[in-house]
């Protein structure tokens, strides 16, 4: 059986899509990546893409295009690319998801949706709304994307402690480390047939 092709959008330093990267290389996870879309030049993960050897698209600048118009740009590139999953990594545009493409784009979020999801919450925000809110666990969200921010069917989450000493830099470090395991988790599940999306729930089949 062929190995499935993913696809990856960063907006970022690109530490995601390394991850995923690598985990295919060292035999962990039975995919590979073949292409990046970066939302901007000169952002980090386009640095990671050509050191790992990963082809990558720079996408039309965001205020030039909208949200359908991204969709469709995004969806020629994963086409041309024979893709079979986009794995959003930190990428920070809103786009809409062509037809042909829904149940196969995935999303990571540094926090347990749906709390502290939204949009405005990405990054080390969210890790500062965390600690701001007293919360006791924070954690990392893998979802299925949809036309909003951070609305998707969930897959996998990992949950971390927050304790009262710790600053939003600690808390992206646990939540980082979390989020590596996550993705590829999800991906893999991906990859083996496992998810099925049933309204709002993603069902976790068992191993055939």
């Amino acid at each position: 059986m062929s190995r499935l092709r993913v696809a990856v959008l960063a907006s970022g330093s690109g530490t995601t899509f390394e991850n995923l990267v690598l985990r295919c290389r060292d035999g962990s996870l039975a995919a590979d990546v073949v292409w990046l879309g970066a939302s901007r030049p000169g952002i980090g993960a386009i640095a990671r893409a050509e050191r790992l050897g990963v082809p990558c698209d720079v996408l039309s600048p965001a205020a030039s295009l909208d949200a359908a118009g991204h969709g469709r740009e995004i969806g020629a590139f994963l086409d041309a690319r024979g893709a079979g999953l986009c794995a959003m990594a930190g990428f920070l545009r809103l786009w809409t998801i062509p037809e042909r493409w829904r149940g196969r784009v995935m999303n990571v979020h540094p926090a347990l949706l749906p709390a502290f999801g939204g949009k405005g919450m990405h990054g080390h925000r969210v890790h500062e709304a965390v600690v701001a809110s007293g919360a006791k666990v924070s954690g990392c969200t893998v979802h299925f994307a949809d036309d909003t921010y951070d609305t998707g069917p969930i897959i996998v989450q990992r949950a971390v402690p927050v304790t009262d000493a710790d600053s939003p830099d600690d808390v992206a470090a646990r939540v980082m480390a979390a989020e590596r395991e996550a993705y590829p988790e999800a991906v893999a599940l991906f990859a083996a047939g496992r998810l099925r999306i049933d309204g709002r729930i993603v069902r976790v089949l068992p191993v055939r």
